[in-house]
């Protein structure tokens, strides 16, 4: 995107992350038994488990006393320990405990970050909130293809690409780069080359979308904000890709830095537990997978050889509406966050000048 002296204020916020939203951050098992350190949404975050309740906690990676990175520490249940001095942070960000000192006015604070987590669909979920003492955030609202395990059987591809989130996000939203880069695909070979595109308004989003053609290719892409932002898109599958109907696939992406990505691509299909679902699982696992990582593998070569300014050298054209669209939406978000933090920021300002 731009270079770091050139950034704005709301080109700056897009690039960390939007706040006062649930971002996946990595997969469930990417956390077991010892602290894990994760980089996303322009900070540095330690995963760990209550080794008796399997609870999981998220912290900012910082050591409230001098900054040393927790996650080098020792889980203590509901607690992690830095290995610097030993001060014990609890997962609300409380500080329980510093042995050097104890009685001292750190212990008893609230002096860490924490992140309210949650696990859906094979992801850990944390809520990027706008103030750091959010108490209780929106409940995580996603499209039923990752919360109803009785309709929908799924699988989970998380992949780290190089680049900017937002040119993997413009991918995901340009059905029509199907067609050409993917051509070779066996689900994504027919179909016209040639299309006009039309966006239709939803309760949550918008849907971009081939006029005059459905069920053949890439043909439609959805997208959405239920306090969470994500992607829908269905991709018409043959008889030999075995029971379900048509291959949707759910996309999130969270910022790792300018120049990284973490990428989830949820591949779903609407089977009810039985033999139809076990087949298609079996099919994925042995057949379809490899497929699917191949295509994955054209998108992710075509985005990591963009140039960092691609987007500000563009002419684009009617098939781009929707990702245009997209590229408005984000921004008028990051204006009003950056207005209401003035605004905010701006409230103990004026409270002291008309007291003096």
């Amino acid at each position: 995107m731009q270079t770091l002296t050139q950034i704005d204020p709301v080109e700056q916020l897009l690039e960390q992350g939007l706040k006062d939203l649930w971002y996946p951050i990595c997969p469930s098992d990417f956390v077991k038994e010892t602290p894990v350190s994760l980089r996303r949404l322009g900070r540095k975050l330690v995963l760990w488990r209550d080794a008796t309740t399997s609870k999981l906690h998220v912290l900012e990676d910082h050591c409230p006393h001098r900054g040393a990175p927790l996650s080098l520490g020792v889980v203590l249940g509901d607690t992690i320990a830095c290995p610097y001095h030993g001060v014990e942070v609890r997962g609300d960000g409380v500080v329980t405990k510093v042995p050097g000192s104890p009685g001292c006015k750190l212990e008893g604070s609230r002096a860490a970050r924490t992140f309210h987590v949650r696990e859906v669909a094979g992801a850990v979920w944390v809520y990027n909130a706008f103030e750091p003492d959010c108490e209780t955030p929106p409940e995580l609202a996603l499209p039923e293809e990752l919360t109803d395990d009785d309709t929908y059987s799924r699988f989970l591809c998380y992949v780290e690409w190089k680049g900017d989130w937002r040119y993997v996000s413009d991918n995901v939203m340009d059905p029509m780069h199907g067609t050409f880069l993917h051509k070779q695909s066996h689900t994504m070979f027919e179909g016209d080359t040639k299309a006009k595109f039309a966006i239709r308004d939803t309760e949550h989003g918008f849907v971009f979308e081939k006029e005059g053609q459905r069920n053949v290719n890439f043909d439609w892409t959805e997208w959405g904000d239920t306090g969470a932002h994500w992607m829908r898109l269905e991709i018409p599958y043959p008889k030999t890709g075995g029971p379900g109907g048509n291959f949707t696939i759910v996309y999130g992406v969270s910022p790792i830095s300018p120049t990284r990505s973490a990428v989830f691509f949820w591949r779903v299909r609407k089977l009810a537990p039985g033999w139809q679902r076990d087949t298609w699982r079996f099919l994925y696992r042995n057949r379809l997978e490899a497929r699917h990582w191949a295509v994955l593998e054209q998108d992710r070569v075509l985005v990591e050889h963009m140039e960092a300014d691609a987007n500000q050298r563009e002419s684009l054209y009617q098939h781009d509406m929707g990702l245009v669209r997209l590229r408005r939406y984000l921004r008028a978000q990051a204006k009003q966050q950056i207005q209401a933090r003035e605004a905010a920021q701006a409230k103990p300002a004026a409270r002291a000048a008309s007291v003096a």
